[in-house]
């Protein structure tokens, strides 16, 4: 019955559009660390700077969201199981 629901299919579409946006938000974040680390050992230059503060732009953009949705859908699962739905 739950499989033909509507309403869970779009959850269970919009969890893992959040869990991919999630991984790749998180990924610009540890190549804004990693970029930034080798900025520190040889030196910044602009290109180093441009592709940590870019790569901390688009991660945070990419994460707010996604763990926002991430929360919800949660929430929602969790209170369709309380109400025995």
């Amino acid at each position: 019955m739950s499989g033909d629901d509507p309403v869970r299919a779009r959850r269970r579409q919009v969890a893992r559009w959040s869990q991919l946006a999630n991984r790749v938000g998180y990924l610009f974040f540890a190549v804004a660390v990693a970029v930034f680390v080798i900025g520190f050992a040889v030196g910044f230059t602009p290109a180093v700077v441009t592709v940590v503060v870019a790569s901390l732009v688009a991660g945070s953009a990419l994460l707010l969201p996604s763990i926002i949705l991430g929360y919800a859908v949660k929430a929602a699962e969790r209170e369709d199981r309380e109400r025995g739905l």
